[in-house]
């Protein structure tokens, strides 16, 4: 990987656009002059004066009720150390994303120039007014735990530390499940700690607080092994402090220990230590972004242990976001006066009872496995997993109301899950799923047009990303140059050049003469079009070299799938292919079609493509619900578009009576399921809007994306073309280096979608198909 390429890229990210990642945006309308006479002077003096006879209306009227700050001083920002209030900035405003997007939480960070308690604690106390909620960030230890304890005593709204706790609860129902499954009992098993920072604190407080005794815990911190003899141990610290003579290293503790805990540095643990161990031991090593020790050489020491990091790459990630989001999300709800132990207890049991359920096949999809159940490598859910905003959040706000500290009570529970579930829409964390997804089983994914800088940046990040694997199509020259001028490093990628005489040509040549002998082309000719890198590498997807083909960022759309229709040609069953857009909206994903292939199909035609996309729309795991689009709504005018969408739904309706489709009908009642019930009560779509926008042609669709796309601020990811028997992709004319990643996403998804579709099946599959 290239380091200075990957520090431009984080830096780009932040400065490009808009500086930073998060911004206020209006959630009432200011189109107006009313509007604004309501929003500010003279209309806002009304809720001012309801709140000062009532301060509690101040949730009623203002956001304070979703609204948590993300407070740091910058004295200890991620491994980076003492960097200041300013340098801390950007990992707050991620974790304010984070909590956005997992929770649906605003946030404002504030970046305080204070070190000392007093200080700290005075200017976070003076805000209390404006949140519903404070997460301390990043502050050292021990002040840490003194700005904690005071907030928390000082103020009436939830404070939490997520350095400490976030771990803690994480961590803590990790350790549950696993002495489940390892047949250990909390109160039984011996524990080694390694580190005694915050967050370590914390998780063993935790701990002891689920069961485990604290004779059975030894803790070091840099310095060797906690005693009461040392003399450089703070209060809170000398609490872990063992007398046990018989233990001078970490070498020593972990003889027959069941359990070991780093929060820590890298690779402090060694395969001898492993091998010491109790039976089945358990080893959580969340340093980050090296573990104590490696997670293959752990595995490969012990086949009995249990195993978990702070990375996503292994199983078992101990990730912060698995509670933080949720647990503010649940103590908003309920307007807490606190976040207090029984709370993080109800979230600690909640997660670890999560892992034990049954796994939703969309997470199942997001990580590209068909079974992951609880055993040892499933010990506490995964972060895309949108049941954890139910299941924890609820689990939190009813410890708040049983412990006292709730001040607003849930009664309809009911209407709360489906409240939370509203929240988090899908937005783009169906392009998150898609990715994880990917990255599971990569796929050769061959470029036509590698001597462009988009094209080999993007190849870069999928092949750093695990995305996908390159192939590199044109002029090696021309590539290496462009690679070297831009500082881009694609490792031992494969570049051919079909120019010049290279492997497989004839094979190539003779298959594209059989193909199109009829059609006049001779094998010389064969040949010759072999040298356009679209049919070049439309036979090696033909020919099982390549998984997906990508092309189209500097030619227009037909001559770059021409090719690929000549060579690799459709689905069996499908009758014509179709283009697809996936726009990525603030109320969700909604899918255009068709928008790049048919000009003007017939009714037919509009019937095959509605069948196609509806078919891919559920590979996305998305029930789709599909309007035919025109400018009528249910024959309220006529015309050769109305009368042509109207006779596409009543085939439909009778060849396909299991699709919920309708029209037709404008798009604005498509997109308003409250403007369709009041008018047309009796549109198969009542309930809930579609996501699936059948276009009556081709200008439309595609004048409809682009507008959505430049002035709505949708995000379009395509188009996808739908119908070929292999993977080919055709990009946006050009399309940004994002773009041109989340196609190639695409494409892998789609290869591992028809391989598995491909493979022979068993005689038990084939009874079940019948």
């Amino acid at each position: 990987m290239n380091k200075n390429n990957r520090k431009q890229d984080a830096l780009n990210y932040h400065s490009q656009g808009r500086p930073g990642k998060i911004q206020v945006v209006p959630t009432k309308p200011t189109n107006s002059q009313r509007d604004l006479t309501m929003a500010y002077s003279p209309g806002v003096a009304e809720p001012c004066l309801r709140i000062a006879e009532n301060v509690e209306d101040v949730y009623k009227y203002t956001a304070k009720g979703n609204l948590v700050a993300v407070i740091s001083n910058g004295t200890a920002v991620l491994g980076l150390g003492n960097i200041g209030p300013e340098a801390s900035k950007p990992v707050m405003e991620g974790k304010g994303l984070l909590f956005k997007i997992y929770a649906d939480i605003d946030v404002f960070d504030l970046e305080v120039n204070a070190k000392s308690v007093d200080e700290f604690v005075t200017i976070v106390k003076a805000l209390e007014p404006t949140f519903g909620g404070v997460n301390l960030e990043d502050i050292s230890a021990p002040t840490c735990f003194e700005i904690e304890r005071r907030l928390k005593a000082e103020m009436n709204i939830p404070v939490m530390h997520d350095d400490q706790h976030g771990t803690a609860i994480i961590s803590g129902a990790a350790l549950m499940n696993a002495c489940e499954i390892q047949g250990k009992k909390l109160d039984k098993i011996k524990m080694v700690v390694n580190g005694a920072g915050a967050a370590a604190v914390s998780c063993t407080k935790m701990y002891l607080s689920l069961g485990v005794k604290k004779e059975n815990l030894v803790m070091f911190d840099i310095n060797g092994l906690l005693t009461p003899e040392r003399t450089d141990l703070d209060d809170i610290r000398l609490e872990f402090a063992t007398t046990r003579t018989d233990i001078k290293t970490l070498a020593d503790a972990m003889k027959n220990a069941d359990v070991f805990v780093g929060l820590s540095a890298a690779n402090v643990v060694d395969a001898d230590m492993l091998k010491s161990m109790a039976k089945k031991p358990i080893v959580f090593a969340m340093a980050n972004p090296v573990p104590e020790v490696d997670y293959d050489l752990a595995v490969q020491t012990r086949d009995d242990i249990i195993m978990a990091t702070g990375r996503s790459d292994f199983p078992n990630q101990v990730n912060n976001v698995l509670g933080f989001p949720y647990i503010f999300r649940g103590a908003l709800d309920v307007r807490a006066t606190a976040i207090n132990e029984a709370m993080k207890i109800a979230a600690t049991h909640a997660i670890a009872e999560m892992a034990k359920k049954p796994v939703p096949e969309a997470v199942n999809l997001a990580y590209n496995t068909t079974n992951l159940k609880f055993g040892r490598d499933y010990i506490i859910p995964k972060p895309m997993d949108q049941r954890l905003i139910v299941e924890v959040s609820s689990a939190v706000a009813k410890a708040a109301m049983e412990s006292g500290v709730a001040r607003k009570a849930i009664t309809d529970w009911e209407a709360y899950y489906e409240e939370l579930r509203s929240r988090l829409g899908t937005n783009d964390k169906l392009l998150r799923n898609l990715t994880n997804k990917a990255k599971q089983n990569p796929k050769r994914v061959v470029f036509a047009e590698a001597d462009n800088y988009k094209i080999l940046r993007s190849a870069q990040i999928v092949k750093e990303e695990g995305i996908a694997t390159p192939i590199l199509l044109g002029n090696e020259d021309k590539i290496r140059r462009i690679m070297r001028e831009n500082d881009l490093d694609l490792g031992d990628v494969q570049i051919i050049d079909p120019r010049v005489k290279c492997e497989n040509m004839e094979e190539y040549a003779e298959f594209l003469y059989q193909k199109r002998q009829r059609r006049g082309v001779t094998l010389f000719e064969a040949r010759k079009m072999l040298s356009d890198r679209n049919y070049y590498g439309a036979c090696m997807v033909q020919f099982g070299r390549a998984d997906a083909l990508i092309s189209g960022l500097t030619k227009n759309y037909v001559p770059t799938i021409k090719p690929a229709l000549q060579i690799i040609g459709t689905e069996d069953g499908v009758n014509r292919v179709a283009g697809m857009y996936m726009m990525i909206t603030q109320k969700g994903p909604v899918f255009f079609g068709d928008t790049t292939v048919n000009e003007n199909p017939t009714v037919q035609e509009l019937v095959d493509i509605t069948v196609l996309i509806e078919r891919s729309v559920k590979q996305f795991n998305i029930n789709p619900r599909v309007a035919v689009l025109s400018y009528s709504n249910f024959g309220s005018n006529d015309g050769p578009i109305p009368e042509k969408t109207r006779e596409t739904v009543k085939l439909l309706h009778k060849q396909c009576p299991d699709m919920v489709v309708d029209g037709d009908m404008q798009a604005n009642f498509a997109l308003n399921s409250d403007l369709l019930a009041d008018n047309f009560p009796f549109s198969t779509l009542n309930g809930k809007p579609a996501n699936t926008l059948i276009f009556p042609n081709l200008e439309s669709g595609n004048i409809a994306y682009k507008l959505l796309q430049e002035i709505g601020g949708a995000e379009a990811v395509g188009p996808i073309l739908l119908g070929m028997k292999k993977p080919v992709h055709v990009l946006q004319l050009g399309s940004s280096v994002r773009e041109i990643v989340n196609m190639i996403t695409i494409a892998v998804v789609d290869a591992q979608e028809k391989a598995e579709a491909s493979k022979p099946k068993g005689i038990f599959d084939k009874l079940k198909g019948k």
